[in-house]
């Protein structure tokens, strides 16, 4: 028991820093380029007295009037923002707690009941066999994003289970890892009619489901499999040409975007690109490849 609180007290620094980080790039990112210091006078401000009974004082509300409620942080919602700016504003506010195995399995189960019967994209809920959440390591320090559910993906409800699937594992094993290592996640939870591409709406409609759980399990390292998953994640209309080989951050994680299996299937002389970009994730994580590019 020492030994696992020892353990905890030595991942708590580098998780706060994880969480600043974060704070900053949201602030940033809504074009926040100066912080104000707070005066000490409101700091140490004397609290009011309270009225005395049976005394009316202005504004105050009477018994047929609702009293806010005092509330804690703000938390994490899955309501679709209606200003972008405003809720990068709110979600650097709040702290993301360090959760537990049974909290990150807790509130992975209640918001994969929320995806099972979303019904925001209607040509998607028609087409669909069921819904495809995510699978893998719950307290993973890679997670890799994909696009959208595929014919298999959709009747077996995992991602990453067809020919492309199949590769995805090959390239993990070659990185000396498995699927238990890592948590494996798509942006839509839908499979999109025929397989095409999700447009940017359907997007939108899962970003925040997406989202909430990379905020669950709190990855170090990001892995954006294609065009779709990159471009999504960052916010960005750069190609997956330009994206790929290096590192990019996202509320804290460093990202790393590379070429879909899919596509590699398609063009097997791209292979050798997401090999290199493999290696760079692995050597950022300290992880040992066998044959690696030093």
């Amino acid at each position: 028991m020492n030994r696992d609180i020892h353990d905890e007290s030595q991942r708590a620094p580098a998780r706060a820093r994880r969480i600043i980080r974060q704070r900053l790039e949201s602030l940033q990112r809504a074009g926040v380029e100066q912080l104000g210091r707070v005066p000490n006078a409101d700091l140490v401000s004397p609290p009011m007295e309270p009225p005395a009974p049976n005394q009316s004082t202005p504004n105050q509300s009477t018994p047929n009037q609702s009293t806010p409620e005092k509330t804690g942080p703000r938390q994490p919602t899955l309501e679709q923002p209606t200003d972008r700016t405003a809720d990068m504003l709110a979600d650097s506010t709040t702290d993301l707690p360090v959760l537990t195995l049974p909290q990150r399995q807790s509130q992975l189960s209640k918001l994969c009941e929320q995806v099972s019967v979303c019904e925001s994209c209607p040509e998607l809920v028609q087409n669909r066999t069921q819904t495809v959440f995510g699978v893998g390591n719950l307290e993973a320090r890679l997670c890799f994003l994909g696009e959208a559910p595929g014919a298999d993906e959709d009747q077996q409800g995992e991602p990453f289970v067809g020919r492309a699937g199949q590769l995805l594992n090959k390239i993990i094993e070659a990185c000396t890892l498995t699927r238990d290592d890592i948590y494996i996640l798509n942006v839509l939870k839908c499979r999109p009619p025929g397989n095409r591409n999700p447009n940017p709406e359907e997007a939108q409609h899962c970003r925040p489901f997406f989202e909430r759980q990379l905020e669950i399990i709190q990855p170090e390292f990001i892995c954006c499999l294609g065009s779709v998953a990159a471009t999504t994640l960052l916010e960005t209309n750069a190609t997956i040409g330009k994206l790929r080989g290096r590192l990019h951050s996202w509320r804290g994680a460093r990202v790393l975007a590379t070429y879909h299996p899919a596509y590699l299937l398609r063009n097997p002389a791209a292979k050798r690109d997401v090999w290199n970009d493999m290696q760079l994730l692995m050597r950022e994580m300290g992880i040992k490849v066998p044959n690696a590019k030093s």
